[in-house]
């Protein structure tokens, strides 16, 4: 097929590898505009972006896709279809109607499950047992498109939104290969109204951890904001990013320090206790416990600050 591709991040990137590898046209690439990144907040490109001109695909990048000038550049790309994965823009209805075959999105979820902009971390948080990827055909509304296709997979202990993103975006990949293969027999099904939930985007002030919650819920936490934005937890008023976390028996008030051994800093919550095992301060690295400790002190009987 003909196909404009729209999307941003790693995870849309590895779909388009896969559509290229299966000999899909792709004359128009839509990429968010470059962000600044990094120590020096310089302008940095996607991976999408990225990928897109080693391959020397044209690449498109408008704030936004309201005005009919934007519009002007996509129907000159004469697709049959666009491929949407996480492009970070909402395409109007105008958009949505320009190629021949609609518009297909590849989302990180079991719809309608974690409709929205951060379906992993969602479910790794919520304590979900599995997760998938759906491709839907878009409309309007918020990930409320009728399905195509779903693939699901299980959401294994000590999953990190990292690892279960890399997981998502080698099957959303083979996925959206699958779906256009098949695209004349696969059954389009309205998504039920009934499990519906909401995925917002993770906001840096959701990553403090409040130890009056259950340990179990804490150490959901700590993965499900790994890589980004990191559970930070204070002691002494200094903020310490969490990495790596364990769930042990324990009680004591919230927030209070346990044990501490080279295994990791044991801490009292709502219920049960949680091991810190890696960690990392303000412009330090990160690190397992043992060594965390040997540059910054924290003793049996003190306690983290709460809330």
């Amino acid at each position: 097929m003909r196909l404009i591709f729209a999307g941003t991040p790693e995870f849309a990137a590895s779909a388009l590898q896969a559509l290229l590898a299966a000999g899909h046209a792709v004359p128009l690439v839509l990429t968010q505009p470059d962000r600044p990144a990094g120590r020096g907040m310089r302008l940095q490109p996607g991976a999408v972006k990225r990928f897109a001109q080693q391959r020397g695909l044209a690449v498109y990048q408008p704030e936004r896709l309201k005005d009919p000038a934007s519009h002007e550049r996509l129907r000159e790309a004469a697709a049959d279809l666009m491929v949407v994965a996480a492009y970070g823009l909402i395409l109007p209805q105008t958009v949505l109607d320009l190629p021949r075959l609609g518009c297909l999105n590849i989302h990180a979820s079991l719809l309608p499950r974690w409709r929205g902009a951060a379906p992993i971390q969602r479910a790794i948080a919520a304590g979900d047992d599995e997760t998938g990827i759906t491709i839907m055909r878009m409309d309007a509304g918020l990930d409320t498109g009728p399905m195509l296709l779903r693939r699901s997979v299980a959401i294994e202990a000590g999953e990190t939104a990292a690892t279960l993103h890399d997981k998502l975006a080698r099957l959303g990949a083979e996925a959206i290969v699958e779906a256009l293969a098949s695209l004349d027999t696969l059954a389009s099904t309205p998504q039920p109204s009934v499990g519906a939930t909401h995925a917002p985007k993770v906001d840096k002030h959701e990553a403090a951890l409040d130890w009056r919650r259950s340990a179990r819920e804490l150490e959901r936490q700590v993965r499900a904001f790994n890589p980004f934005p990191g559970a930070v937890a204070e002691f002494a008023g200094v903020p310490l990013k969490i990495w790596a976390a364990a769930l042990v028996p324990g009680s004591g008030t919230p927030g209070t320090v346990l044990q501490v051994d080279d295994k990791g800093i044991v801490v009292a919550c709502g219920g049960e206790a949680l091991r810190l095992v890696e960690l990392q301060k303000q412009g330090g690295k990160r690190l397992p416990a043992r060594e965390f400790l040997n540059g910054f002190a924290i003793e049996c009987g003190t306690r983290f600050d709460v809330g």
